[in-house]
């Protein structure tokens, strides 16, 4: 083995051993408890069965990926123009970075405590509503908490950031004079954002998709506090197996289950998204 092998292995050899046992070794107890029957003791996928089979849980499961997709989708359509603005139209550099401390900000305080803060501004009698009576908008108060809107509003407020950071990178690495040139070979604004910038930015976006619906699917204090219990996804079911129904062997199935279906979608994006660019 060479010097330079030794030295790599040597250097890769912490986070190896950190990722392997605080991420590895907890997902494989998951694993195999999610295939022991509790009754038996035995190796099955009794657990397994209990989840995909039974049409409660498909119920359960769309809904948590309805919810992920939808906040994934709203929160790239605001936070492209939030990255155009901190990237392409803010000059000042002091202003930039004010602009982006009140963004990521937030990031420091607790999801309980700002989903506690969006409970109260979305109640029947809170800022939101009174807004929107006030404004004429709306008649009766409309029903934020206990439906998947209000879940939705949380969700954006709380994974914004993310989007925003992640494109905002990829714009400011775009060649400006790649823009320069279609516009000097007479492409119009729209023409050159369409086929220059946002193609080049797609990465961006992608990376922001990805983080944005990983944990908008397996987000719990969100839907929990904001649904007030009346919509359930299979992070509120994992949570209940765990802490109070006691069955790890089920909750395993349903934790696994989460991941493999966040990760199989994740991957059909991005291949997806890896056969438009080859295009």
């Amino acid at each position: 083995m060479s010097s330079r092998a030794a030295l790599i292995l040597k250097l890769a050899a912490a986070p190896l051993l950190f990722f392997t046992v605080f991420f590895l070794a907890p997902l494989g107890v998951v694993l195999v408890s999610s295939l022991m029957d509790a009754s038996t003791g035995a190796l099955s996928g009794v657990n397994y069965a209990k989840v995909l089979l039974d049409q409660y849980h498909w119920d359960v499961i769309l809904t948590t990926f309805r919810i992920a997709l939808f906040a994934t989708a709203l929160c790239l359509l605001v936070a492209y123009p939030l990255a155009w603005y901190l990237v392409r139209i803010v000059r000042s550099e002091l202003w930039r970075r004010i602009c982006i401390i009140v963004l990521i900000v937030p990031l420091f305080t607790s999801n309980i405590v700002r989903s506690f803060g969006w409970m109260i501004m979305l109640g029947r009698n809170g800022m939101v509503n009174d807004f929107l009576r006030g404004m004429g908008l709306v008649e009766r108060p409309v029903r934020f908490l206990g439906a998947e809107l209000g879940i939705l509003i949380g969700l954006v407020y709380i994974l914004l950031p993310f989007a925003v950071l992640s494109i905002g990178t990829a714009l400011s690495r775009i060649d400006r004079s790649l823009e320069n040139a279609s516009k000097d070979l007479g492409a119009s604004p729209a023409q050159t954002f369409f086929h220059i910038t946002l193609p080049l930015s797609l990465p961006g976006l992608a990376s922001g998709a990805i983080m944005v619906f990983a944990l908008a699917a397996s987000a719990y204090v969100t839907p929990a506090l904001l649904s007030g219990g009346r919509v359930t996804v299979l992070s509120m079911l994992i949570y209940q197996q765990y802490s109070t129904v006691f069955n790890f062997n089920y909750g395993g199935a349903l934790s696994i289950v989460l991941l493999v279906l966040t990760l199989a979608l994740v991957g059909v994006a991005n291949h997806i998204g890896r056969v438009k660019g080859e295009r």
